[in-house]
């Protein structure tokens, strides 16, 4: 089974996040009322939208975006996540969505007033700027007090970019990431130190690696996942020594090995900083409650 996490943004205004990391299929089913708009965003993989009892299928690409929405039938989601997928889907009411554009909607196709009662269909690619956006919330690690107000806004965000027929709203504050070329390496720099998180390469040495200068690099990488290099790595690799834990088949000192503690005193104060426990009684406490 892949992650779900569905976060009500506001009133009528739903936000659901799909990460399936495993080597399997993951569906997912849930009722849409009447009048929603549906948006759904890949970031990386693909899905499959199924619609009545299978008899048509859109696929979802990655880095593509589909928008549908139908005034006289409801649409509900039926998906199918490739294992290795990523996903946002944003579901919003037409009444909602018609009062972000009350001045200026005439080039909002389906909000025209010879398509306001027609079904709407639209397929487009995801920009570098709507793709820094969807990493984001991929990547988050903020407090969780602020979490609902963080998804508020890349919402937001997010549908503000997709609808954007101006310049790239990125070009003024950091001019090298509408470049796609540069966001790909920048995701490239995420999958080396991953791959490597035992022992990562310096910032210069990855720089080097992926074709960036150090400053470009840097600047990329908080862009896009909203932190530095190595507080990411950081928190990738709590987060897999949890994961790790959680199977049981290793103890600490073999999860502290794995992802480059040389010493157990250093793993434990990491994962103590990181969840405010230490390993030991992090395992103790799954036994308790299985």
């Amino acid at each position: 089974m892949g992650s779900k996490e569905e976060i009500k943004i506001d009133d009528d205004f739903i936000l659901i996040r799909f990460q399936n990391d495993t080597e399997e299929v993951s569906t997912f089913q849930r009722s849409v009322p009447l009048g929603l708009i549906q948006f759904h965003f890949g970031l990386k993989g693909s899905a499959d939208y199924i619609f009545n009892q299978g008899n048509y299928i859109l696929n979802l690409k990655e880095e593509k975006a589909l928008l549908f929405y139908n005034p006289e039938k409801e649409l509900p989601l039926n998906v199918e996540i490739a294992p290795k997928s990523w996903l946002i889907s944003i579901l919003v009411s037409i009444k909602k969505f018609h009062g972000l554009f009350t001045t200026d909607a005439e080039h909002i196709p389906f909000l025209s007033q010879e398509n306001k009662d027609k079904k709407y269909y639209n397929e487009s690619d995801v920009s570098p700027s709507m793709a820094i956006v969807l990493n984001q919330m991929f990547h988050y690690n903020l407090n969780p007090s602020i979490k609902n107000l963080y998804y508020k806004g890349k919402g937001y965000e997010l549908l503000s970019l997709f609808f954007n027929r101006n310049e790239d709203p990125n070009a003024e504050q950091c001019p090298f990431l509408v470049d796609e070329e540069n966001v790909l390496k920048i995701k490239k720099a995420k999958e080396i130190i991953i791959a490597n998180m035992a022992e990562p390469p310096s910032l210069q040495e990855l720089a080097d690696q992926v074709g960036l200068t150090l400053k470009k690099l840097k600047m990329g990488f908080k862009q896009i996942y909203g932190d530095t290099v190595y507080a990411f790595l950081f928190d990738y690799k709590m987060e897999h020594a949890r994961q790790l834990l959680d199977t049981g088949s290793f103890n600490v000192n073999e999860v502290g090995l794995k992802i480059g503690y040389s010493t157990g005193s250093h793993f434990i104060a990491a994962f103590k900083k990181k969840f405010g426990t230490t390993p030991k009684k992090y395992l103790m406490s799954l036994n308790i409650s299985s």
